[in-house]
């Protein structure tokens, strides 16, 4: 059976793995702590809400005004805790994609975490049945290499030889859909991960589909 899309170019963060809740949030709690312990640390709704929209660097740096000795600080606290918790994959996720690689599919993930935790998520999930994604863009400091610009997308298109038509972004916040926009590739939301009326509501309006579930992402991939 032909597939609609031949390569899937997915987020990692609350599109594959639930990981906001245990990992990202929880670390930026302890950050506040740390350096602004006189503060109230925004709850994980507004967090998801930030992540959105300015971005997290941007929240970090203009709108909690932490300076580059702060920001080294925040990234080394949250990498302990990216290296210490393991999220799980959203059910069902993990076998879609099984078996739309098995039916030729490629498997780009493009994510703001670091290559070497996507790869442990995805090694520790399949119990050593390595299922192993074809190439990962992950965190990098070079701003222009990572979303909401265009050079993952661009550079897997090279890579693989692809038309923009063969091609599907599933994310679940703005900077993914943003990528896909910039390099002119479908894009499709993740609407399992978070209930937040806003951000759903530009998920739909400026989305190719809207998933509710990860069965309806099944479903779409598989054809």
């Amino acid at each position: 059976m032909t597939l609609r899309y031949s390569c899937l170019v997915l987020d990692h963060d609350d599109t594959a793995v639930d990981s906001t809740s245990v990992i990202h949030h929880p670390a930026h709690v302890e950050v506040m702590k740390q350096l602004r312990p006189n503060d109230i640390p925004v709850n994980l709704e507004t967090w998801f809400r930030k992540n959105f929209d300015p971005g997290i660097m941007d929240f970090l740096k203009t709108e909690l005004q932490f300076d580059e000795d702060e920001i080294t600080l925040e990234y080394k606290i949250w990498r302990d805790y990216t290296e210490s918790i393991i999220p799980e994959f959203y059910p069902g996720f993990l076998e879609a994609l099984r078996e739309y690689r098995e039916r030729g599919g490629l498997v780009a993930v493009v994510s703001h975490s670091e290559c070497d935790i996507i790869g442990k998520h995805y090694e520790t999930a399949t119990n050593g049945n390595l299922f192993i994604p074809d190439v990962v863009f992950g965190w990098t400091t070079d701003e222009s290499k990572r979303k909401p610009h265009p050079y993952p997308v661009q550079q897997i298109l090279q890579k693989f030889n692809l038309n923009a038509e063969d091609v599907l972004v599933v994310d679940d916040l703005k900077p993914g859909v943003e990528m896909a926009r910039s390099a002119g590739v479908p894009v499709a939301a993740a609407g399992w991960s978070h209930q937040i009326d806003e951000i759903r509501d530009f998920m739909k309006e400026n989305c190719d589909y809207f998933f509710e579930q990860v069965e309806d992402f099944s479903q779409c991939i598989l054809n």
